[in-house]
């Protein structure tokens, strides 16, 4: 269904003037609107959208679109010699109806969006019900926040119904993050369980890494004792835990954080619950929300509703 233009299209249409570029071409035109046409639609983009009367409208021919009965049309505003970003419209194919629309591909189930594959997990089975992927830094202290409240949380409340994998998304300024990331990995290769305790070790003590003048060759020299040490107690082989970790290869974390950037991940912690993104260390009943609702579009029984309390406020800006 095609609807026609709106107040809330009409806005984010006037906004987009103040993104104006020099470069901005209006595209090949198809059959020109008639005249009359073309003014019909220029009046009506003017008092929707408020254009200023300086603003020129350019308005392009009209070509065929993907959906029945409507061609398209890209709109160009233009002043003090800058063009805005074409904007595209629909008409009509009787002139009667102008509307604007975008269409996104749904096709694909969103918890393929975000790999799990090869990673150490909690909780569920592979074939749990929801996947979180969460992307961390371990030197965060957001992370460790929400590192401390989600699992205990998650695994009383939801049992085997979720399954829990980490990414690594080191940030450039936390100076350790990486080296942890990184020796982390090195344990996950020959001991998964190994890997989670290190895990909630460093979360539970970030602030003792480096002692207390911050030192960074310390923090570092800790964090490679602790993932021997914790080979050691798994009982693994510990040549090939030493060799990882004095190789140092990041190749895995770098391709951890591309795909966390094409995905639009910016900060930690960020988390991907069957694919739907949620971002911040958010109040432990947010994130129940969110798995209740994957559940229920798995065709599964969420557990009991829980009160969800209200963020707190921002302060405004300036204050």
């Amino acid at each position: 269904m095609v609807n026609a233009l709106n107040p809330i299209r009409a806005v984010l249409l006037a906004l987009s003037l103040t993104a104006v570029s020099c470069h901005a071409q209006l595209p090949p035109a198809g059959t020109p609107l008639s005249p009359e046409t073309a003014r019909r639609v220029e009046v009506l983009i003017r008092s929707k959208s408020n254009i200023p009367p300086d603003y020129v409208i350019s308005i392009s021919g009209r070509v065929k679109s993907e959906f029945p009965g409507y061609d398209q049309i890209t709109v160009v505003f233009t002043a003090n010699g800058q063009s805005s970003r074409p904007a595209q419209f629909l008409i009509s194919t009787d002139n009667k109806t102008l509307a604007q629309m975008s269409s996104y591909d749904i096709s694909k189930d969103p918890k393929t969006l975000v790999s799990a594959a090869g990673r150490p997990a909690r909780g569920g089975p592979k074939d749990a019900p929801v996947t979180i992927v969460l992307f961390d830094d371990l030197e965060c202290p957001f992370c460790a926040k929400m590192h401390a409240q989600m699992f205990p949380a998650l695994t009383d409340r939801y049992k085997d119904q979720v399954r829990i994998v980490y990414r690594d998304f080191p940030l450039d300024q936390h100076p350790w993050a990486l080296r942890a990331a990184i020796d982390a990995n090195c344990l996950a290769d020959e001991s998964p369980n190994g890997y989670w305790s290190m895990v909630d070790y460093i979360h539970s003590h970030a602030s003792e890494f480096g002692g207390a003048d911050h030192s960074l060759a310390k923090a570092n020299e800790a964090l490679d004792n602790l993932a021997l040490a914790q080979a050691k107690t798994d009982k693994v082989k510990i040549e090939p835990v030493s060799a990882c970790i004095a190789k140092q290869d990041a190749t895995a974390i770098t391709a951890s954080r591309k795909e966390a950037e094409a995905l639009g991940v910016e900060a930690t912690p960020a988390l991907f619950i069957n694919g739907q993104r949620v971002e911040g260390a958010l109040p432990i009943e947010y994130i129940y929300r969110v798995v209740d609702n994957a559940l229920i579009a798995e065709g599964k029984t969420p557990p009991p509703a829980v009160p969800i309390p209200p963020l707190p406020r921002q302060p405004a800006p300036g204050n």
